[in-house]
């Protein structure tokens, strides 16, 4: 274990406090889902698809943002960046109330991704900072168990508050709970980035930090995997209100399903955890993207005809595909940051950047199709694990050769 710092509060209380950081992305997309079509209507929105960009959107500002705010912590320290993006999200929030139209929203929502990418990225940065190997992956795994309770409690809460209080005191929970996790920081935990490590922020930076990240292809590889892998869980999760609701009419327990769904990639997130450090992240990675290609393999072969089946049989299918991922991502980032420890701040800010561009990007293409089927969400699964399994093989391989 590295370690920059002696220990200042236990493992248990770095794990949670992590995982709320992290956490504080989640909310801002999941709580929002059950009331999409409530704001879509408030800020005007005429094609019920465009709702999909208040979520995606979102991601796209974590993905520009992570490109400046782990590249900033190399040179001013974690927590600072920490605080300058809870003030953007607090900004950004404001604007997003106070919305009247989409174009004023999705600008909200933009900054507020931006805010968000400073505890999401520097977050990994930190953890970098203490941890590596396969006890880095089991500690992202633990956090990530926490981490998902987001998704699996947040639609049910953010349905609750917007029922009874309107969907503007959505964005005002999120206030005070980003609020709570900064001071929190501020109070317990200690900067991990030793002050000989900082680096004089510049272009230089930039363009070093590129080319050192650069210089390591399995963390290339790895990146565009983790871009490939997510893009068709983004489209789910941007399209779920709109798939539950509209094809299926069950938009009153939309949230419960969410939820129910969410808690089984937590249970594979904890399994990981207790299976990482026999098996290793590499096959925690394979041997789940098989799965999830076999599940979507099934699926399109028996609708095909873009017929939807009974929402028991749809809901089974996404089950199993959710909790083949849960293996899959903490891994994924461990193994693309395992060989740049050195650059961590700029190495998370790039992998984060490079990963949400191809995810967004693929989501937005495969949300377009999402109209009366659920079908294009698995023929995404389809392809991008197909073509992840033999970038892992390509890599690998190659890896195996030059040893």
């Amino acid at each position: 274990m590295a370690s920059t710092e002696n220990h200042k509060i236990s493992q248990f209380e770095f794990i949670s406090l992590m995982a709320s950081l992290m956490m504080l992305a989640s909310l801002s997309i999941d709580a929002l889902l059950p009331s999409l079509d409530e704001i879509g209507k408030a800020i005007n929105i005429s094609n019920p698809k465009d709702n999909q960009l208040l979520i995606t959107i979102v991601i796209l500002g974590l993905g520009l943002g992570q490109l400046v705010s782990g590249a900033l912590s190399d040179s001013i320290g974690r927590k600072p960046v920490m605080y300058i993006g809870c003030l953007l999200f607090i900004i950004a929030s404001f604007i997003c109330i106070f919305a009247t139209n989409l174009e004023i929203m999705l600008i909200g929502r933009l900054l507020q991704g931006v805010g968000l990418s400073a505890p999401r990225s520097v977050s990994t940065a930190i953890i970098r900072d203490k941890y590596d190997g396969n006890l880095m992956a089991k500690v992202m795994s633990y956090i990530t168990v926490i981490f998902i309770l987001a998704p699996v409690m947040a639609p049910t809460l953010g349905k609750l508050i917007s029922d009874n209080f309107g969907w503007e005191s959505i964005f005002y929970s999120q206030l005070i709970f980003g609020i709570t996790v900064s001071i929190w920081l501020w109070l317990r935990q200690p900067e991990t980035l030793k002050k000989e490590d900082k680096k004089k922020i510049n272009l230089a930076l930039f363009v070093d930090g590129t080319k050192a990240f650069c210089k390591h292809p399995e963390s290339i590889i790895y990146t565009i995997i983790s871009g490939l892998i997510t893009a068709p869980f983004l489209a789910y999760m941007s399209a779920s209100q709109q798939i539950f609701s509209q094809q299926y009419n069950l938009g009153e327990v939309y949230p419960y399903i969410f939820s129910a769904l969410a808690l089984g990639v937590g249970i594979a997130t904890f399994l990981n955890g207790l299976l990482v450090m026999k098996y290793g992240m590499l096959r925690m990675v394979i041997v789940p993207m098989i799965a999830t290609l076999c599940v979507s393999i099934i699926y399109i072969f028996l609708y095909s005809t873009g017929t939807n089946p009974s929402s028991i049989v749809f809901i089974l299918f996404v089950a199993l595909i959710l909790f083949s991922i849960g293996f899959i991502f903490g891994n994924l980032n461990a193994l693309a940051m395992e060989p740049i420890g050195h650059i961590a701040g700029i190495g998370a800010s790039i992998i984060g950047f490079l990963s949400t561009i191809i995810s967004v990007s693929i989501a937005i293409i495969i949300g377009q199709f999402i109209d009366y089927s659920s079908l294009p969400i698995f023929i995404g699964f389809g392809i991008c694990t197909a073509i992840s399994l033999v970038m892992i093989y390509r890599i690998e391989n190659t890896q195996t050769k030059n040893i």
